[in-house]
């Protein structure tokens, strides 16, 4: 199942609010009790809280962001420092092409 803050960012997306902007104004809390994570404030302005069915309704679109931001972590560490990449574009484009595109080949997004 995925966690509640990225079911929470994309009902804000969803609803037109920016990360950056409103993330910062909700609290989310798990007081290890067993009950897991939930909502402690929303002071989100022209945006309701959203009710756990809302919720609920991204969880599958947020299993599949989950999958692709460790698909795109995998790639950043391969893909390895960005001077060196640019050294490597400029000495043989093609072969930086080639191996780009095997990381992408091996490491898919869903």
């Amino acid at each position: 199942m995925a966690f509640l803050a990225n079911k929470v960012d994309l009902y804000l997306q969803a609803n037109g609010k920016t990360l950056v902007g409103e993330r910062k104004n909700i609290l989310i809390q798990n007081d290890s009790d067993g009950a897991g994570d939930y909502i402690k404030e929303w002071n989100v302005s022209g945006l309701a809280e959203p009710t756990a069915e809302q919720i609920a309704s991204y969880d599958s679109a947020a299993d599949v962001y989950e999958v692709n931001e460790g698909v795109r972590d995998t790639r950043r560490a391969a893909y390895g420092d960005i001077g060196d990449q640019l050294d490597e574009i400029f000495k043989d484009i093609d072969a930086w092409k080639t191996r780009i595109q095997a990381i992408k080949d091996a490491n898919t997004k869903s």
